[in-house]
């Protein structure tokens, strides 16, 4: 395994499991099986549904001493709905119960928007909608300022809560616009981030400010079929040029574009459930790509979000609700 140095000088595995999507019934399992494989980062989330199962998962594996609690990576994230300082901290301390932890290495804001609370006796995760049995249910903002937030879990680390905090879906403008207010920067920035969305730009500004960059979605199109979030013909793991790459090495082609999105500086959180899969996107760093085959992947660029609340918003909850130009 290889690592990404955060600003604040700790060590973030560049491959983990991704827990997005994983049904709750396969969840321990998966973790558990991931901990076999080598696996040491998790990526969660409130909004997940599956932070319980994933603790149950975590705290097999450390009851029979199959790995430590140091040698864990925990990422977790803190929904919109918890924006306001005075919930902050209660959503963590949600999490970290569901996780059967006492610490998170790392608490990312999940997206850069506050939408109105939902309390947790109500509805928990409380997700996109304020009131899905409403007459009109609907996406409800909060306003809430980005820095009220950021300064709660800054308290977060003060407190010994959580190690490092960061952010997630947040363009130059917010980071630059955070870094300049922030006593304590963004350790990590978590984007989609693939071939079709190489986001060159965001990624050498974060290499100039410090900020270590995590790749969620890393096979594209792969995590959104199901959700009729891409078309049939977007699978990049299907294009002639990944595939003849991949030929030559003895390579699947997810492990030539997972090995691409490693090469280009990235943490990457693929997410499967299958044993083989987890032992797949792992076995990166016996390889490299060339130049060239950088530079023809880095080419497939279309510019093409999949995960846009500008996109799925309207039409899966009932409000136009962009975060992004």
């Amino acid at each position: 395994m290889e690592y990404q140095t955060l600003n604040s000088g700790r060590e973030l595995p560049m491959v983990g499991l991704g827990l997005w999507k994983i049904e709750r019934e396969k969840t321990a399992d998966t973790v558990v099986a991931a901990i076999d494989a080598g696996y040491r980062h998790f990526d969660s989330a409130c909004d997940y549904g599956n932070e319980k199962e994933t603790g149950e998962g975590l705290q097999h594996a450390l009851t029979s001493g199959a790995v430590t609690r140091d040698a864990l990576w925990v990422t977790s994230k803190l929904w919109n709905t918890y924006h306001r300082p005075e919930h902050v901290r209660p959503a963590l301390q949600r999490s970290l119960e569901d996780l059967q932890l006492d610490t998170l290495d790392l608490y990312l804001m999940h997206f850069p928007v506050a939408t109105r609370f939902v309390p947790f006796e109500t509805r928990y995760p409380p997700e996109w909608m304020y009131d899905p049995a409403g007459p009109e249910p609907r996406i409800e903002a909060d306003p809430v300022p980005l820095l009220e937030t950021w300064q709660a879990m800054e308290e977060l680390v003060r407190e010994g809560l959580v190690r490092d905090i960061g952010v997630c879906n947040f363009g130059t403008a917010l980071l630059r616009d955070l870094v300049n207010a922030a006593e304590t920067p963004p350790a990590v920035l978590q984007v989609e981030l693939h071939p079709y969305l190489c986001q060159e730009k965001l990624l050498r500004f974060c290499r100039e400010s410090g900020i270590a960059v995590t790749a969620f979605s890393p096979l594209g199109a792969q995590s959104y079929f199901q959700l009729n979030m891409a078309e049939a013909d977007e699978a990049v793991i299907e294009q002639e040029t990944v595939r003849t790459i991949a030929a030559r090495l003895g390579r699947s082609p997810a492990q030539v574009i997972l090995r691409w999105g490693i090469q280009r500086g990235t943490a990457i959180v693929p997410k499967t459930c299958r044993p083989d899969r987890l032992r797949e996107n792992r076995a990166l760093f016996d390889f490299a790509l060339t130049e060239a085959d950088m530079a023809a992947i880095s080419g497939l660029d279309r510019h093409r979000r999949f995960n846009d609340p500008g996109d799925f918003a309207e039409a899966a909850f009932n409000t136009f609700f962009p975060i992004y130009d």
